[in-house]
């Protein structure tokens, strides 16, 4: 790989090559053993399938987010070594050996499903070919977007931290926006395991489908998924808000408005840190606003592949609203021009994202 000067980027970010190789400290037995992937398996094929999916290959790439997610559990659960690996990913966050294993065990269940084309990912910004060697896919192919674990930089406080994919049909990410998906799912680990899944009109089969998002949960002991949530849905207004990004206040005016009319007007705050479990909060209660604005100071780093397009389809199929922090535009409309594009971001519930966009749009 070509090394980058270290005035514009890390060192040798990004430095995982997407081959899947298991971990060596962990094993993976004790949630597959007595038949448990097999019924991991089928219970997401048929809750799928209730929802309306009826291509098999795009059940499969849907299916191994799954169980590339009941891997990482597992991962987590035994996770002691706080190391680092001595690199940095393309943010500029120094990679965890945690980061890497996890990253491992996504490509890992990707190439397994042998439906898919193309990966990339925050540890592997590459198009990487994951499709299989030795057989041609029969049916459709797919890409995939991803962050394996989004909020490394909290999980040392035993936070929740999460997996974000973006689902695109055949083969490549760039030059695609994220209207394109299919499919995007969003995976949660903390005392539940959780997989929120959005799947809009297109990806649902029969007469008058909508888009949908729903949630399933990993139950009896880690066998079996389960529909916990049958819809999602964010309602017009709710007065919780999750500031990212919030050292941009400092010179960017009119984020800095925004924030205190929040606390004016009496709005809960609800901030880890983590995106995942701070958008996923907005799922839980039907409702509310997650904020990342930059500043000159204070650049944006949330990536339109890895995280913002997966997350904006999720956010649009629950009836919510989705924006650019500076421009009046849906994040699923742009285009990934480039692997590790970045933006700032407004989700959330439709009122709230107007009023985001009265006090930063603003002449």
């Amino acid at each position: 790989m070509t090394t980058v000067p270290q005035s514009q980027d890390p060192p040798h970010h990004g430095i995982n090559d997407g081959s899947g190789e298991a971990c060596e400290s962990h094993s993976y037995a004790i949630v597959d053993e007595k038949g448990k992937a097999v019924s991991r398996d089928e219970s997401l094929t048929e809750i799928l399938i209730s929802k309306g999916v009826k291509e098999a290959n795009f059940i499969s790439a849907v299916v191994s987010l799954g169980e590339a997610t009941s891997h990482i559990a597992v991962i987590l659960q035994n996770y002691v070594d706080h190391s680092y690996a001595g690199t940095q990913n393309s943010s500029g966050d120094d990679q965890l050996h945690l980061d890497i294993d996890c990253d491992n065990a996504v490509f890992r269940a990707i190439r397994e499903a042998g439906v898919f084309a193309i990966a990339a990912s925050e540890e592997t910004p590459e198009e990487v070919d994951v499709s299989p060697k030795t057989t041609k896919v029969d049916g459709p192919s797919f890409s995939l977007g991803f962050d394996p674990l989004d909020g490394s930089s909290i999980i040392d406080a035993n936070f929740s931290v999460g997996s974000i994919f973006g689902i695109w049909p055949g083969k490549g990410l760039l030059g695609r926006t994220g209207r394109e998906q299919v499919a995007s799912v969003v995976s949660l680990y903390g005392p539940r395991t959780t997989l929120i899944i959005a799947l809009p009109s297109k990806s649902r089969d029969g007469d008058g489908q909508s888009d949908i998002t729903f949630e399933v949960t990993l139950v009896k002991d880690r066998s079996h998924w389960e529909v916990s949530r049958p819809e999602v849905i964010l309602k017009p207004s709710k007065k919780v808000f999750a500031p990212g990004n919030l050292r941009a206040t400092n010179d960017n005016a009119k984020y800095d408005a925004l924030v205190k009319h929040w606390i004016s007007d009496r709005y809960t705050l609800r901030y880890s840190g983590g995106m995942v479990p701070d958008v996923y909060h907005m799922f839980a209660k039907s409702g509310g606003v997650f904020s990342n604005v930059s500043s000159e100071k204070a650049r944006a780093k949330l990536r339109l592949l890895y995280e913002v397009a997966a997350m904006g389809l999720l956010v649009e199929c629950a009836d919510g609203v989705t924006t650019h922090e500076f421009e009046d535009k849906s994040v699923l409309d742009f285009v990934v021009d480039d692997l590790d594009r970045r933006m700032g971001v407004c989700f959330g519930s439709k009122d709230e994202v107007q009023k985001y966009k009265d006090f930063m749009f603003s002449k």
